[in-house]
């Protein structure tokens, strides 16, 4: 093969790599978090991934999201996040990055549904969300490294196909 095949070739698949990644970078607001799951959406939706995958990423990204704005800089300003999501043919890998404070017990809440034998005024106001969360991924990790509090998850596409 010539090296200008070569080129052409190499050129190709660097254009097919990025064009199924999506990297988002952002201020930990709830604006932000909104503006950054509305990019994500539509990365998604550009990328032909069905309504329903679509919705059960976005539901996870923002409570993971919503999180971070909340929880990981508390009593601080907003600080950075970051977002990587990956196509991949049965799924989408996400990874998510904060440099907030880390999480209790340097890990990821239980994920348990939180009990709701009760009279609906005396529901728990928090709980859901990591249920939720682990419900709807796969090979969800969470670990701190180098001051930073870094999630990464799968969640599975219900054909496991995508476009």
């Amino acid at each position: 093969m010539s090296r200008v095949a070569q080129r052409i070739k190499n050129m190709a698949s660097e254009k097919t790599a990025a064009e199924t990644r999506l990297h988002v970078g952002f201020v930990a607001d709830p604006f932000a978090v909104r503006d950054s799951l509305g990019q994500a959406t539509g990365w998604m939706e550009g990328r032909g991934i069905c309504q329903s995958d679509r919705d059960r990423t976005e539901l996870v990204l923002a409570e993971i999201l919503n999180n971070i704005a909340e929880h990981a800089y508390a009593g601080q300003d907003p600080g950075p996040v970051e977002m990587w999501l990956m196509q991949r043919p049965e799924a989408l890998t996400v990874q998510i990055e904060d440099c907030g404070s880390r999480l209790p017990g340097d890990s990821l809440p239980p994920g348990n549904l939180p009990s709701h034998d009760t009279a609906l005024a005396d529901l728990p106001e928090g709980g859901f969300g990591w249920f939720l969360v682990f419900s709807l991924t796969e090979d969800l990790t969470y670990y701190r490294s180098h001051g930073k509090n870094i999630v990464h998850f799968r969640v599975p596409f219900e054909d496991a196909v995508a476009n």
